[in-house]
């Protein structure tokens, strides 16, 4: 058994959630490291039958799959049905983007199931004259056109989340929300670095609200369902979907080296890059930044945002089963630290702000130290002390692991060490599956 003691009741306090609104936590919030309880965390290599798990073969065969199916009826919920990519169009085309540094693609990914219809746009850029680049690839906020400058990039007409000081109005996005994303994705630094990227609106996909009336979910209901079951797949389930889908056009795109395809998410789409990462072994390297609870950070700590507060104000991100352990994290089946692990062998990278006490840093970063063993097993370097990395002192092993001064936030300090991990762990002949 692992287990880690503090102790002392919760304290109370305002939390501030993932998008940095404010919300006042029904439940206890705790940002004291004395104060947390002590927990146990569930056995990472002893199958659910008692036995032991010693080599790479039995994690693949016997125990990862156990965890997978665990996840899927406890957290996130399992997709009733394949929805596979109907079709796609290159909508627009520039091959003199960036000032001639790169090729812009504007692809419209369409998808049919059961007389319903649905729309996701997919911007690309990519290194012009570098054939077969690798690629970053992960949602965006506020709308394709809020990447960059870009005045050609086209504007949403899904639902987002009204917000006029970034132009939204009437749950519309609007041309005062161009560029203003471009500090978060820094897309002529990854284009210089030799990667493309590739960005979707998340709400294009599944609208983060609570209803589950437009987006994937109707594709995919039964006769006179209006909402999933308890165990189907909630809005960061469909939204891994939906990424891999991207990794299906991906596949045909000969521009693009599927083979060395980095996902990458920050907050509540970090929470959605791990749990891709984990169902879809085509991603290379997952990168997960300030993800917190339900993402890296242990749930079991009881520090910062916790599950019941999360299915309180987000109830449409995890399954409805999820509900069962709001104030009993104790007894989920599963913690963070075995997320991380159904990653491997593959390179995971896990990113912190010293400010963001909302994510747990710790949790974040002991979930990869505690997923180590699984690494192991494959003969890779997981993260090898308990104690974390100094600010800005990253770790660039297998499981690779950063925090940096500041608060909740993708920043370029951040693509400096995602980029830098990426040509550390994507080299020629050293991507894992």
């Amino acid at each position: 058994m692992i287990r880690i003691s503090y102790y002392l009741p919760l304290i109370c306090c305002i939390a501030c959630c993932c998008t940095g609104s404010q919300v006042h936590a029904q439940e206890l919030t705790n940002y004291d490291e004395s104060r947390i309880p002590p927990y146990t965390l569930p056995e990472l290599l002893n199958s659910l039958h008692g036995k032991t798990i010693t080599t790479a073969d039995e994690w693949t065969d016997i125990r990862r799959p156990e965890i997978l199916a665990l996840f899927e009826e406890n957290m996130y919920g399992r997709i009733p049905a394949v929805l596979q990519l109907a079709s796609f169009e290159i909508a627009e085309l520039d091959s003199h983007a960036m000032d001639g540094k790169a090729i812009r693609k504007q692809v419209v990914l369409k998808f049919i199931h059961a007389g319903k219809e649905l729309k996701v746009n997919l911007l690309l850029y990519l290194p012009a004259n570098t054939p077969k680049a690798p690629l970053f690839v992960g949602y965006n906020f506020n709308g394709n056109h809020a990447v960059t400058d870009d005045p050609a990039i086209r504007i949403p007409d899904a639902w987002m989340r009204n917000d006029t000081s970034i132009g939204v109005f009437q749950n519309q996005a609007t041309e005062l929300s161009r560029g203003i994303e471009k500090g978060r994705w820094q897309a002529e630094k990854i284009i210089d670095a030799g990667y493309g990227l590739a960005t979707m609106y998340y709400g294009e996909v599944d609208p983060d609200k609570h209803d589950f009336t437009d987006g994937v979910h109707p594709l995919l209901y039964k006769n006179g369902q209006t909402r999933p079951g308890p165990g189907e797949w909630g809005s960061i389930a469909a939204w891994a979907w939906g990424l891999s889908r991207a990794m299906d056009y991906f596949e045909t795109d000969g521009d693009i080296d599927a083979a060395r395809i980095v996902v990458m998410g920050h907050s509540r789409l970090g929470k959605t890059a791990l749990w891709a990462g984990a169902l879809d072994k085509r991603f290379a390297i997952v990168i997960s930044n300030n993800s917190g609870c339900g993402g890296a950070a242990l749930s079991r700590r009881i520090f910062g945002e916790r599950l019941g507060g999360m299915n309180q104000y987000f109830p449409h991100w995890l399954c409805d089963n999820c509900s069962r352990f709001d104030g009993k994290e104790y007894d989920l089946p599963v913690d963070q630290h075995m997320l991380i692990a159904l990653i491997a062998p593959r390179p995971v990278y896990i990113a912190s702000a010293a400010e963001d006490l909302w994510a747990d840093p710790l949790g974040e970063y002991l979930s990869g130290y505690y997923a180590s063993p699984v690494y192991s097993l494959f003969g890779k370097t997981g993260l090898p002390t308990v104690d974390m990395p100094g600010i800005s002192q990253p770790v660039m092993n297998t499981i690779g692991y950063h925090i940096r001064p500041g608060v909740h936030g993708v920043f370029a300090y951040d693509w400096e060490q995602f980029i830098r991990f990426a040509n550390l762990h994507l080299s020629s002949g050293n991507v894992q599956r």
